[in-house]
């Protein structure tokens, strides 16, 4: 494991190099913050990111600001997949929407939503 300044590691999980960001740290906004979480992916070899659900800005969470779009569409762009660790619950009870984009986005390879790493780390096995 590598360890950035802020807490954050590179953890391999299996064969698959991720990223996992510390709980406490910047809020992931809209686009800046999620190009800076893939620089440091990449800078460490991830080619996945782990990014806490607290760390991402409630903006995220409601689709119709469209930070969920365009944070996601920075990872996909740069090839890192982005997953959103822990309780989105509350979230997904009040949007459609936002359920639909976690049912879909954890069909597909490059946006999961887990509730923990444990989750992560089987799906990258599997």
């Amino acid at each position: 494991m590598t360890y950035d300044g802020r807490g954050d590691r590179i953890e391999h999980m299996g064969e698959v190099a991720v990223l996992v960001c510390a709980d406490e740290g910047p809020s992931i906004r809209g686009v800046q913050e999620a190009l800076d979480v893939v620089g440091t992916a990449f800078g460490g070899g991830a080619v996945w990111a782990a990014v806490p659900a607290g760390r991402l800005h409630e903006d995220f969470f409601q689709l119709r600001t469209g930070v969920a779009g365009e944070v996601t569409q920075k990872f996909v762009q740069y090839g890192v997949g982005l997953a959103v660790v822990g309780d989105i619950s509350a979230h997904t009870a009040a949007s459609a929407a936002l359920r639909d984009l976690v049912r879909e986005g954890n069909r597909g390879g490059g946006l999961w939503c887990v509730a923990d790493l444990d989750e992560l780390r089987a799906r990258l096995a599997g």
